[in-house]
């Protein structure tokens, strides 16, 4: 990925965000500071611009699986109370200085255990990091409001324990459960117990899928997970037929757009994974004129190089959005978002209505 310059416009815009992974936010600088501090001597440089560049560039490889591998240095400083509180402070801070109003940050608590931190610890200290990021955002004119999303390893076999986690966390920032990690021979279904939990429970949770792996990944996050949104969901044009002049929807397709089941697509991300081959061809502006429930997001800032308000810029440059398509997806997005109803409606006609009005941006119903 390459830097690109927002427009004024799109950086004042208002912004909300579902699908950004903690532990792929970090500032390179704190990275290296954070490893000075505890000793972790296995980054490839301790420059932060070339720490940054080496970030990106591994990344972009093409393939998922090397993609995931750059989380060993950002995981391996945020196994204290005090590096997981800096970097969700950080992440808050950052979030804001997008213009985003609203976001959900997402992280696996049992990646943060090798220092000895127990789970709960972990969602403390990052809850912490949060409502202090919050505070000092706000301080500075830039009210933001971050929660949660505790995910499971889906290689693993804690992710019942981690969703009994988010319910006792739930009225103290977080918001909802996922599972993420690689997609191939990790289906949703090996975690059916979790997922059947969080609906006794009256619980959010969204399920990657659609992203490296096809539509059987979607139907069974869907179908038997009955997941409330999905992470990336871009392989859902593997059931659309473009080859005519009309798109026809086949029946797992047709079922996601009409049940409004949300879809949190990551433009940048899918590049470096290869799910998709540039931002004019990916699927996402084809998903938005079928009127799918499509939102953009980040996933991992530091590793894709970008902010939202990039992923915007990137939409409008090469894919022809305007300033009306983000005001849809960002209301969109808090349409899809883990907290309550009057909360979301207070955020797009308190906030992201007045906040495109300001920009020129015409009312009408979404």
């Amino acid at each position: 990925m390459t830097d690109t310059a927002v427009s004024p416009e799109i950086a004042a815009a208002p912004k909300a965000l579902l699908h950004d992974h903690l532990d792929g936010g970090l500032r390179p600088q704190t990275i290296i500071e954070i490893s000075d501090e505890i000793g972790y001597a296995g980054l490839p440089t301790t420059d932060a611009a070339a720490l940054d560049r080496w970030f990106r560039e591994s990344a972009d490889s093409g393939s998922l699986v090397r993609y995931l591998e750059t989380f060993e240095h950002t995981v391996a400083v945020m196994q204290t109370e005090s590096g997981l509180y800096r970097v969700a402070k950080e992440c808050a801070l950052d979030l804001a200085a997008d213009g985003i109003v609203y976001a959900e940050s997402r992280y696996a608590p049992e990646q943060h255990v090798a220092g000895g931190l127990s789970m709960p610890a972990v969602v403390e200290a990052v809850n912490a990091g949060f409502r202090d990021g919050e505070a000092e955002a706000a301080a500075a004119g830039r009210p933001i409001q971050v929660r949660a999303l505790l995910t499971a390893m889906r290689h693993a076999a804690r992710s019942r324990e981690i969703a009994e986690l988010a319910i006792q966390y739930r009225d103290a920032g977080v918001v909802g459960f996922d599972i993420a990690g690689a997609e191939a021979g990790y289906p949703p279904t090996r975690h059916l117990d979790a997922f059947e939990y969080l609906q006794r429970e009256n619980a959010h949770f969204t399920i990657h899928a659609g992203e490296a792996f096809g539509l059987p990944s979607i139907w069974e996050a869907i179908q038997y997970c009955g997941a409330d949104r999905l992470g990336h969901g871009v392989m859902i044009l593997d059931d659309i037929d473009t080859s005519g002049p009309v798109p026809r929807l086949g029946r797992l397709a047709a079922y996601v757009r009409d049940a409004r089941i949300p879809l949190e697509m990551c433009p940048s991300s899918n590049l470096q994974t290869g799910a998709a081959a540039s931002y004019a061809e990916h699927p996402i502006t084809l998903l938005k004129d079928l009127r799918f429930r499509v939102t953009v997001n980040t996933d991992n800032r530091l590793m894709s190089g970008t902010t939202l308000g990039m992923e915007f810029q990137h939409l409008v440059d090469e894919a022809g959005w305007s300033l009306a398509d983000i005001r849809w997806a960002t209301i969109n997005a808090m349409k899809s978002a883990f907290i309550p109803f009057d909360e979301r409606l207070a955020i797009i006609d308190t906030i992201v209505k007045p906040g495109y009005a300001a920009l020129g941006v015409p009312a009408y119903a979404v």
